[in-house]
This record gives structure tokens, C-alpha cells and sequence, in this order.
């Protein structure tokens, strides 16, 4: 399922939303932030690899795959994979299986993917950045979250959770939240979404 939105829309809590609401709600869900991986590391981190695999590999890692079988892996801006990568990853998706840098055992694994992205990969697709075949394989369930400006009715009710959430966190008594509040949050367009809403009660519990 590709999950796609601007910046800070609340992708990865959609994902958690719907794996808590999935038949694999009992098993992890594991995150994978595609743009802050290195491109040489890809390999490692998707599929893991084997002690002394190549200089640095000082110990054995599990894979993302891995600690996610029975479960479910979240890609976070998956666009950024390379496409060198991109036909291992779809023979993941497709039959569930792969190896390990530096190790000849083909591993099995079950695993729901989610994937994120901020752009538009059927563009990507069309300037030959994004393989078809591994779009349309991610792309089976697709959803949108829209821009918290064109659901500014939301704003009452996430801005009230956060209230919750950082009074707790931070050991501060819960600012009071008026009507007026609720005005004036939703004059604004919040143009980095959910995530500077969040920024700004969590300001707000602060001060």
C-alpha cells in the first residue's frame, strides 16, 4: 500500500492505524526511513547481512524484513530507494524472498509493506527514476491523506490529543483549550501540516 501526502500530513500514523487495525495488529511494525540511509547501505538495511561480509561488518544484522516477518515494514519515502535496489525489493514483495549481503541462504519472510512518499511516483515512473513494475506492485491499495488545510475540521480533535499528550510527557498541567483557540488554530493553513500543529501545542504546553 503506498500511503502518499505532503511533508508532515501524518503518514506513518495512518500506516500505525491501520496495522493496529489489521489481522497482524499482534505482530511489529518496523520503520525504515529510506531518505537517511546512505546509498551504499541500502543492501544492509533492507536484507541485513553476514559477519565480515565487507569491511566494517564486524558482527551479523537481521534485516528489515526480518524483524518484520508476520508483520509489517514501513517505507518512508520510499522514492529514494535506488533503482538498482528496487528489483530486490519487488522480489521481496513478490516472493517473499532474499539473501543476505555476503550469505548464499535464501531466507522466507511474510510481510505487509506500507510505503510513503512526498512525491508524485507516477511521475517518477515517467522520468524512469521508479520502476513500473515495483509501483504497481505497492501501489495495489492506494491512499491519500490530505493537507491538514483541507480538513481543518480535524484540528479540534488532534490538537486536543496532543494537549493530552505532551501535558503527560513533559509533567505540566493541560493548558485550557477555549473556542477561541479552536479559531484561531483553524484561520491558519498550516503549511507543514500535522507535524508543525504538533510543534506549536507542544510550544503552547511549554510556555
Amino acid at each position: 500500500m503506498i500511503v502518499s501526502g505532503e511533508t508532515g500530513t501524518g503518514k506513518e500514523l495512518v500506516a500505525r492505524a491501520l496495522h493496529k487495525l489489521s489481522s497482524r495488529r499482534g505482530k511489529t511494525l518496523i520503520k525504515v526511513n529510506c531518505a537517511s540511509i546512505p546509498r551504499e547501505h541500502f543492501e544492509s538495511e533492507f536484507f541485513g547481512h553476514v559477519k565480515g561480509a565487507f569491511a566494517g561488518a564486524l558482527r551479523k544484522r537481521m534485516s528489515g524484513f526480518e524483524l518484520a516477518d508476520r508483520g509489517a515494514l514501513f517505507l518512508d519515502e520510499v522514492g529514494e530507494i535506488p533503482l538498482e535496489m528496487q528489483s530486490k525489493l519487488l522480489r521481496v514483495l513478490q516472493e517473499g524472498q532474499f539473501e543476505r549481503v555476503g550469505d548464499e541462504r535464501t531466507r522466507q519472510v511474510d510481510v505487509r509493506v506500507f510505503a510513503a512518499a512526498n512525491r508524485d511516483l507516477r511521475r517518477e515512473v515517467e522520468k524512469g527514476r521508479f520502476r513500473e513494475d515495483l509501483y504497481y506492485r505497492l501501489n495495489v491499495s492506494p491512499l491519500e491523506v490530505p493537507p491538514l488545510r483541507d480538513r481543518k475540521d480535524d484540528i479540534p480533535l488532534l490538537a486536543g490529543t496532543f494537549i493530552e499528550v505532551a501535558a503527560k510527557e513533559m509533567n505540566r498541567p493541560k493548558p485550557r483549550f477555549t473556542q477561541a483557540n479552536i479559531d484561531e488554530l483553524q484561520r491558519y493553513d498550516w503549511p507543514s501540516n500535522v507535524r508543525e500543529l504538533r510543534n506549536v501545542i507542544e510550544r503552547a504546553v511549554i510556555t
